[in-house]
């Protein structure tokens, strides 16, 4: 379980609003269903919000005018996200919160200092950044995507071990 809300935080690290549109999508699918505080990630309307911000994320992150992911203001984003998705996969399958939101932060640091690392690399190998870019994107959205699918796995077998009604 830490190493998923370490994996979704690393995919905040790589694209702010991948894996909060994944986890909107995945509980508006009824597969990873939130309820209480967290009712609002599984309505129509944030599935479409979140999604159209991953789009414009995208697009955006191949301009050159780009800050980088590590200044501040970018990088305050990715912590509060991080640890907004760390907290809500968390509460999903029944884990305190708390632990999820650490590590969630955990994980959005070490994919935004690394993620950078590792595109400025292959950027100067290659002589050319949007390929790279573009692969970024494809690995935030694919990790975000077997994250949740892995916590949906989880939480059925969870769900599994729970005494049914009227036994």
């Amino acid at each position: 379980m830490i190493l998923s809300f370490v994996l979704l935080g690393m995919t905040v690290g790589l694209r702010t609003m991948t894996a909060m549109a994944v986890l909107c999508w995945f509980a508006w699918l009824q597969l990873l269903p939130q309820h209480g505080w967290a009712f609002w990630v599984g309505s129509l309307v944030s599935v479409i919000v979140f999604s159209v911000c991953a789009v414009g994320e995208y697009v955006v992150d191949t301009l050159p005018s780009t800050p980088s992911r590590t200044s501040a203001g970018p990088l305050v984003a990715r912590l509060v996200f991080g640890a907004l998705v760390g907290g809500l996969a968390a509460h999903a399958i029944i884990e305190p919160v708390a632990g999820g939101v650490i590590f969630g932060v955990l994980g959005t640091l070490i994919g935004a200092f690394g993620g950078v690392r590792v595109r400025m690399y292959w950027s100067k190998a290659l002589g050319r950044d949007l390929p790279v870019a573009l692969l970024e994107s494809a690995i935030a959205l694919g990790l975000a995507v077997a994250t949740c699918w892995q916590l949906h796995v989880l939480l059925e077998s969870i769900i599994s071990l729970l005494p049914r009604a009227g036994q």
